[in-house]
């Protein structure tokens, strides 16, 4: 028989942001993961660089201030891309923001298209995922810690609050996002096989990338609220007679990125104006 609050029991995490709706903006900063192509923001002000040990080893963040509202920064690879997606610390990056006193997380992804009708410098808003990574560490709880062994509902991993926070805002902003799609998350480094794309396209994915979950699911497990944008750069592998390269993700990265920074940028000066 499972001991009581162990084993077999349902995790009560309760997001540190729940009543942000009801409230306002969350009180402590607002955390900001993006990938490849998206290692700095030029918009933040008082920048400041800093290592937050965790339980699960060391993240780095830059703080700033973006239209007044205090932002916590990550860039997933580190500078330059030096780390690779199956390597990168997604445990110590979420506890880093959780321990930071982050309550709402916008994420950013650079994928490969799997739905035919997106095209390279498409957004989609994700509403749901599917998991083909291998050898990742995917919880923050392993079962030796006092919550023991925990259970997280993820049926809404990408938070509809944050969802519809960020809809209002490319609406306002003029921006097209498209709402709702399946990110299909591989191990990577390597680009997915055209059977592979065939496969997760035959379960529902949209987008193919590398760097989705544990992300989100961890967010989820620490209490924070989440929500991702992804940036569409190439048909995945199978869908074009053209091989896939870095030259094209990264020609396509620098005619789209800067919309996704304005998405972001209308995001926070609407929060901006809400607060008192």
């Amino acid at each position: 028989m499972p001991e009581p609050g162990r084993a077999g029991n349902v995790a009560d995490v309760t997001s540190r942001g729940e009543d942000t709706a009801a409230v306002g903006v969350p009180a402590g900063p607002l955390g900001i993961i993006a990938g490849t192509g998206f290692y700095a923001l030029d918009a933040l002000e008082e920048v400041q660089e800093q290592q937050v040990g965790t339980a699960y080893g060391t993240a780095h963040l830059t703080r700033g201030r973006w239209h007044g509202l205090p932002v916590a920064f990550l860039t997933r690879h580190g500078a330059g891309h030096s780390v690779p997606p199956h390597l990168v610390n997604y445990r110590a990056n979420i506890a880093a923001l959780r321990d930071i006193g982050v309550g709402d997380v916008l994420a950013v992804n650079v994928v490969g298209g799997i739905d035919p009708t997106l095209r390279p410098g498409d957004l989609v808003l994700l509403d749901d995922f599917l998991d083909f990574t291998k050898n990742r560490p995917t919880t923050l709880f392993d079962g030796s810690g006092p919550q023991g062994v925990v259970h997280v509902d993820v049926t809404d991993a990408y938070h509809p609050a944050l969802r519809a926070e960020l809809l209002a805002a490319a609406t306002g902003a003029g921006i097209t996002l498209r709402d709702g799609g399946v990110y299909a998350c591989f191990e990577g480094p390597r680009f997915e096989s055209p059977a592979e794309i065939r496969m997760a396209g035959l379960l529902g994915g949209h987008v193919a990338g590398m760097t989705g979950i544990p992300e989100a699911t961890l967010a989820v497990e620490a209490g924070i609220r989440y929500a991702a944008v992804s940036l569409v750069v190439n048909p995945a592998a199978g869908l074009s007679s053209e091989p896939i390269t870095m030259d094209e993700v990264d020609r396509v990265l620098r005619e789209s990125s800067q919309r996704v920074i304005r998405l972001l940028d209308a995001v926070i000066a609407a929060r901006a104006g809400q607060v008192p």
